[in-house]
């Protein structure tokens, strides 16, 4: 019985060093962000490994991956650190024109992103970002800010074009409650931030279920991706918006990012 209490001891603490969550209490944020961090159990103390960043969906939190794919085993399985920040529900991973305590944007680039950098062993060189729905637009409208920082950037199931969230998902608050015809749906869209990729070669990638309410917008940002000659893998499949298709899809995308580091 002693033996047995000593080795799950053991398990548990190993266990734990593995998993962190950080609380931010931000000026930037209307409340206190928690970030889940998850790193490879078997690694090399002095090794750099890549990182790939997790963003919920809208009314999610920083439990939302960890509960569609078991995030610890993810990064057990490719050797990365997996970072899993709070959207704070609706935030959609922006600056809000309107709510000047909702600038997740620059809470990103200027807290958690150079604290997950300091505080973990990662690789700078091989960071990725993705999300689902709420959170795919957000991977790639903060990779589309700042590419310089990132190795790559997915979505899955991401609302793409914030015209499909009129009157719904926490958007229009965020951008000011403006009018059906305003263009400020678009400006804040990655379907028009998309072409600041013009010309960069970095690969992306992106994904949507066929029966997804957000699949047309989806299939109008690789029509876009195209006619501007981006690097962009898009993955058209069967699908709905919901955790089974999440965790297939996230699966493609790890193992796409996993190819494109290991070339």
């Amino acid at each position: 019985m002693k033996l047995l209490l000593i080795a799950f001891a053991i398990a548990f603490c190993h266990s734990a060093t593995a998993q962190k969550q950080v609380v931010f209490n931000s000026k930037n944020l209307p409340q206190a962000d928690t970030v889940w961090v998850f790193t490879p159990k078997k690694v090399d103390k002095k090794a750099k490994l890549p990182a790939i960043i997790l963003l919920h969906g809208y009314s999610g939190n920083y439990k939302q991956w960890n509960n569609i794919m078991d995030a610890q085993k993810y990064a057990d399985e490719y050797g990365y650190i997996l970072i899993c920040p709070d959207g704070l529900y609706k935030s959609w991973y922006m600056n809000s024109p309107a709510k000047s305590d909702w600038q997740y944007e620059s809470f990103f680039f200027n807290e958690l992103f150079p604290k997950m950098k300091s505080d973990f062993p990662i690789d700078s060189s091989k960071i990725c970002i993705t999300g689902l729905s709420m959170g795919g637009h957000g991977a790639l409208s903060l990779f589309l800010k700042h590419p310089e920082l990132f190795f790559s950037a997915g979505s899955t199931s991401g609302g793409v074009n914030l015209r499909d969230a009129i009157g719904k998902f926490g958007v229009p608050e965020l951008l000011g409650n403006p009018t059906k015809d305003s263009d400020i749906w678009l400006k804040y869209s990655v379907i028009t931030a998309i072409e600041k990729l013009a010309g960069n070669k970095k690969p992306i990638v992106f994904d949507c279920g066929s029966d997804d309410f957000f699949y047309a917008s989806n299939n109008d940002l690789k029509k876009k991706c195209d006619s501007l000659k981006i690097n962009a893998t898009y993955v058209s499949q069967p699908g709905n918006h919901n955790a089974a298709y999440w965790k297939k899809s996230i699966k493609q995308q790890f193992d796409f990012f996993q190819k494109l580091m290991n070339n």
